[in-house]
């Protein structure tokens, strides 16, 4: 298991996260504290406080969700 912390401000960067999450052949989960939402799914990840750092758990080392972390990463 992975985990990094990210920030994401505006829907496009919610839309490409959620890109990225749904080209991955594994669960990717996205928490806001207790609340805990599939990662490719836009309206969960929507419904969540995006004024808050959020925490990315992943199974996989997966180099293109990596770098999307990468840029989100705060």
């Amino acid at each position: 298991m992975f985990t990094k912390k990210i920030r994401l401000k505006t829907v496009d960067e919610v839309r490409e996260f959620v890109k990225a999450a749904d080209k991955c052949s594994f669960h990717v989960d996205i928490q806001n504290g207790e609340t805990l939402i599939d990662a490719k799914s836009i309206m969960g990840v929507m419904s969540l406080d995006l004024t808050e750092k959020l925490a990315v758990v992943y199974e996989e080392a997966d180099p293109e969700l990596e770098q999307v972390l990468e840029k989100f990463q705060s």
